[in-house]
């Protein structure tokens, strides 16, 4: 603790004394969007070096915690910055945001081409094409969308929001080639491995026949299953290597996720419960003092809170 004050003391003595470090303007175009905006309340010169460059806001992605709070207004007035030439939008799980609230930002920045709304639960799916058809008409190719977890899509509104694509400038050797794998889409990097994804993250379930994430095996040898192309719902997946898996197969975790029994046996166990964490979530473990081991929550909650009591 004395050592972070000490940091604190020095940081907040040098913003005094002097003007910021000339590196902080120099990582200002690469920051997430909360830590950009509180930059901006720093001080005078980083808040004119947020304001006045362009860089940083051509490729907005509002994830957490600022998707609970943005709304319609909060999103044009931080979309304005861009002064309409935005290249990326990406809204995850933005729940407040609304068909008109999206249709303003893409009216004043025609020239987007990735459009990323997965979650965002207050869009629908018309709302969601008149963007894409807005973005056609200004002669601008959108070249990415996610739209994951909008309800109510049906093969319709996909086959519409495909035509809005301009999937005709990639090659189309390169088009087979791409996989929807299940750990690619499902966590998917606003930026990373964009030439491996297809153009749109949904697809028609072969099983089911709903509009959903529809996923492949990563390796034909892994494949447990004849046809195990399909959606989360139809084929069961391993959470941490993405292939299918039986229903005889499944592997128990502590975070209630699927495993396979590879995976299940290579991860480290809950030293109560015998249950392990996939590595989506194992920030949750809580540490043994004197041992190498963990606790799960469930666990940690049952047990070694309760000795304390």
């Amino acid at each position: 603790m004395d050592v972070e004050m000490k940091e604190h003391e020095v940081i907040h003595n040098s913003l005094q004394n002097g003007p910021p470090h000339e590196a902080l303007f120099l990582v200002i175009a690469y920051l997430p969007l909360f830590e950009l905006l509180s930059m901006n309340q720093v001080c005078k010169s980083l808040r004119d070096a947020v304001n006045n460059d362009i860089l940083p806001w051509l490729n907005l992605v509002v994830n957490t915690p600022l998707n609970s709070r943005i709304s319609d207004d909060i999103l044009m007035k931080i979309t304005s910055k861009a002064n309409g030439r935005l290249r990326t939008l990406a809204l995850i799980n933005c729940t407040r945001i609304t068909d008109d609230g999206l249709q303003s930002v893409i009216e004043k920045n025609p020239h987007i081409n990735k459009l990323y709304i997965p979650s965002c639960t207050g869009l629908t799916p018309e709302g969601v094409i008149r963007a894409a058809k807005t973005l056609a008409e200004h002669n601008h190719s959108l070249t990415s969308l996610k739209i994951s977890g909008i309800y109510n899509i049906n093969k319709e509104h996909l086959k519409t929001l495909c035509s809005y694509l301009d999937v005709k400038s990639r090659n189309r050797e390169q088009q087979k080639q791409q996989r929807r794998l299940y750990l690619a889409l499902k966590y998917f990097s606003t930026y990373a491995h964009e030439k491996n994804c297809p153009p749109i993250d949904v697809d028609v379930c072969p099983k089911c026949d709903e509009v959903r994430m529809v996923f492949e095996c990563p390796g034909e040898r892994q494949c447990q299953l004849s046809e195990c192309r399909g959606c989360y719902l139809c084929i069961p997946r391993c959470e941490d290597c993405g292939k299918c898996l039986e229903f005889e197969e499944l592997g128990e975790a502590a975070c209630a996720d699927i495993l396979c029994s590879d995976c299940w046996v290579k991860l480290p166990k809950c030293s109560f419960c015998n249950q392990p964490y996939c590595n989506q979530h194992a920030h949750r473990e809580h540490s043994l003092v004197g041992s190498s081991g963990f606790v799960c929550d469930v666990c940690h909650a049952k047990f070694v809170n309760n000795s304390y009591d």
